[in-house]
């Protein structure tokens, strides 16, 4: 816990948080290779801080997760590979949606948040998390771990928050080779639309963090379970249409969805929501115009989300997930089904259900649901128009 501090302390607080931002603004210019100023950097917060575990979350479109890119104090092997959920109940996946602080003084006071096993596995008992944003649009996340509980002050999160925009403006200005030459490429394809898109993305993106942070702040006006299942499942939603413009990319014809890398991402997302639940995703690489892609995600996200509530008792199960293309006449298959309980009596006028129906119509699509007591398959065929 951050003990009462004197005047004559928290003086000395700030002298070092002030003498640290300018030694990590001089490592920014003295170090190009990304990968080694964050890694310096995370030390430096430590040392700002005084705390022993320190990471550097950077979020991946193409599997909706949270990749651990830095860090100090962690087991080894964990950095560049370990992975965390964007979903809401998570700390940093609160902080990267909702696109604001998140601090959390002791995980067993709280019913909010869920410890991941990676931070139970370190023994991490209370956290800190601020976004870090590019242009105003979450790229990841800066999060401090404690191994007791701990009051994150104030001056902490305005310290954490001043060197997260430090990280912004670098991985804006002083991107890898590799980030040049595709930021490069970008610029040439600039009139074909491609900046423009980034733009628009970056702004939507932006849009649906404000979206996630009314709800964040919904949330903790109510109390009961049933209230927090209803808006988590409105949050689970938006996060689906969210991700449909990550995978946005520029075509001849117009803005089209990767639809393989956007079902990816979702099932990613699904995954990291219940850590009981395993989804496995086999998917043909097919494209999509973004306004027929997103009911085929959220007729997945609906159906998933269904199976996860209803179908699996405390000892979990599996999705399975499989999209096809080449079907009868230029059609596709969405497959999803699970090995649950099944369902008897499946309520036809449920809000889930009506859903779906109304967005397979959107796209001339289909709908086939069986249940037996060995599962659910729930199948979605549509016509292939991009």
């Amino acid at each position: 816990m951050e003990e009462r501090k004197t005047e004559g302390d928290v003086l000395d607080k700030v002298r070092r948080h002030i003498r640290i931002l300018v030694d990590i603004g001089r490592l920014s210019v003295e170090d190009a290779d990304l990968d080694r100023f964050l890694d310096k950097t995370v030390i430096q917060i430590a040392r700002a801080i005084e705390i022993h575990h320190v990471k550097i979350l950077r979020y991946r479109p193409e599997t909706s997760d949270l990749l651990l890119v830095a860090g100090v104090g962690w087991k080894d092997g964990v950095v560049r590979t370990a992975t965390f959920s964007v979903d809401l109940r998570s700390p940093p996946g609160r902080a990267f949606q909702a696109g604001e602080p998140v601090s959390i003084r002791n995980f067993a006071e709280q019913n909010d948040f869920i410890r991941s096993e990676f931070l139970a596995e370190h023994g991490i008992v209370a956290v800190s998390n601020v976004p870090v944003l590019i242009n105003g649009a979450a790229w990841g996340v800066l999060e401090v771990d404690s191994t007791a509980p701990r009051d994150f002050s104030q001056d902490t999160t305005e310290f954490l928050t001043a060197v997260a925009a430090m990280i912004g403006t670098v991985l804006r200005h002083n991107a890898r080779p590799d980030e040049q030459a595709r930021l490069m490429a970008a610029v040439a394809e600039a009139q074909r639309g491609q900046i423009l898109l980034r733009e628009m993305q970056h702004r939507v993106k932006n849009n649906f963090q404000l979206v996630l942070s009314s709800i964040s702040i919904q949330k903790r006006r109510y109390s009961d379970p049933e209230s927090h299942r209803a808006l988590d499942h409105v949050a689970s939603r938006i996060n689906a249409i969210s991700l449909a413009h990550d995978q946005l990319a520029p075509r001849a014809e117009g803005q089209v969805v990767r639809l393989s890398h956007y079902i990816r991402a979702l099932c990613s997302a699904i995954r990291n929501q219940v850590e009981e639940v395993e989804v496995e995703v086999e998917c043909d690489e097919l494209e999509l115009t973004i306004d027929r892609a997103l009911p085929v995600g959220l007729i997945l996200n609906e159906t998933a989300m269904n199976s996860i509530k209803h179908a699996f008792g405390s000892g979990g199960g599996k999705i399975r997930v499989k999209l096809i293309g080449g079907v009868d006449y230029s059609q596709a298959r969405l497959t999803v089904s699970d090995n649950g309980r099944g369902m008897a009596n499946p309520n036809q006028n449920g809000s889930g259900l009506k859903l779906i129906a109304s967005l397979a119509r959107q796209i001339g699509g289909a709908i086939d649901q069986s249940s037996t007591s060995a599962g659910t398959t729930t199948t979605l065929t549509f016509p292939l128009i991009t």
